[in-house]
């Protein structure tokens, strides 16, 4: 059966089963689109064409194993050890053990709390409206805490592990392939989705500054990495409405009506193994769904601009404040790419390192260490850039 957008009451359980017949259509469609695979470079370092092509068709690819085996353990540990020293509620200042929790030393707080299984963005004006349509809200367990973690902001100060991972070479590879060899970076989040726990993302699109620009394209609003640490599943994953990202802006309150729920005909999603990462447009319509499923999803994302859709920009963030993007913004934020592919050097001497043009000729100035954490690092996320 269908979940109305509007069920009231469902527990868990009744979520999961009445999701059950579209996850698994969804899985098959996705599964068939065949935009997946390891990722392929041509002996120059560029990402092989059939690639891009299947991306930008898409508006997604699966690049499968492109995380292995110690690396994906040292995300993992990484991430259990920083939610272990989480504060217990959005106001407490103390971790579960009762020690001061990670994050009152940066400017930005880390760590976004929702209510279990709820839908904290959809129908709302949070996000400059972007999530029009509320989805199905299950009712937690009895025992399920009263607020749980849903996201980390600024991955590369939290976590060395994530640092490392943002000098990947073949992930750089495909940024350039789509935004050119001057890209920039968006921000850097983890999505946490507990099992029983993990709340929606309700339908969206990303990005708020192009769509009217007379040069608007597929690209206009960039994209981002999402690396899987465990399986993505359609019960705990994003789903997307391939394509759509070619579209400009879609009236996903009409897509819902026309589908009868929250279930949008033809979304499929973003299935995949631990250590897969995906390349997804942020202009594609997606979302998730309450996590009433058994399994955990942790997602490292990493967002990535063409340059000349940022430099020199006004506009407003989430938030609503107004910036204007200029070229020592620009570059200040950028060096965290830079800094990101030496810490990689640094532990994987062997491995062929990526060339950032922007970077050429400061490496001096863009050596991991030490100093670099506390000078360059440390609140690199209060430059974030959005549009």
């Amino acid at each position: 059966m269908n979940v109305p957008v509007s069920a009231a009451s469902l527990t868990a359980e009744e979520h999961a089963s009445g999701m059950a017949a579209y996850f698994g259509a969804g899985e098959r469609r996705a599964l068939a689109l065949g935009n997946r695979g390891p990722i392929r470079l041509d002996g120059s370092g560029k990402l092989h064409p059939e690639i891009l092509a299947a991306y930008r068709e898409h508006g997604f690819y699966v690049f499968q194993g492109a995380i292995g085996g110690q690396e994906l353990a040292d995300l993992r540990a990484d991430i259990d050890l920083t939610l272990a020293r989480a504060p217990v509620t959005p106001e407490s200042t103390l971790d579960r053990d009762g020690n001061p929790a990670l994050g009152q030393e940066f400017a930005r707080p880390p760590y976004r709390f929702a209510r279990p299984l709820s839908d904290p963005l959809g129908g709302t004006s949070r996000n400059k409206g972007r999530h029009p349509v509320k989805v199905a809200e299950p009712t937690p367990a009895d025992d399920a805490p009263e607020w749980t973690i849903e996201l980390l902001h600024g991955n590369l100060q939290l976590m060395d592990s994530c640092l490392r991972l943002y000098g990947h070479p073949g992930l750089l590879a495909a940024c350039e392939a789509v935004l050119g060899d001057d890209f920039v970076p968006y921000n850097e989040v983890v999505f946490i989705k507990e099992p029983g726990l993990g709340p929606s993302v309700a339908w969206h699109q990303d990005g708020t500054t192009h769509w009217d620009a007379p040069d608007w394209d597929m690209d206009a609003h960039g994209f981002n990495f999402m690396a899987q640490l465990y399986p993505s599943t359609p019960g705990n994953g994003v789903w997307v409405l391939p394509g759509s990202h070619r579209l400009g802006r879609v009236d996903i309150r009409r897509l819902v009506a026309e589908s009868g729920s929250e279930q949008i005909d033809g979304a499929v999603p973003l299935v995949c193994d631990s250590g897969d990462v995906i390349m997804t447009n942020r202009q594609l319509v997606h979302g998730s769904f309450a996590n009433s499923s058994p399994d955990r999803r942790v997602t490292v994302n990493a967002g990535f601009f063409a340059r000349r859709r940022v430099l020199g920009v006004t506009t407003e963030l989430l938030s609503g404040e107004a910036v204007t993007f200029d070229e020592e913004r620009v570059n200040e934020r950028s060096r965290m790419i830079s800094l990101g592919i030496d810490a990689r050097r640094q532990l994987f001497p062997e491995e062929k390192s990526y060339v950032y043009r922007p970077g050429i000729g400061q490496e001096d100035r863009n050596r991991w260490s030490e100093e670099t954490r506390q000078n360059i690092v440390k609140d690199y996320n209060l430059r974030d850039m959005y549009i």
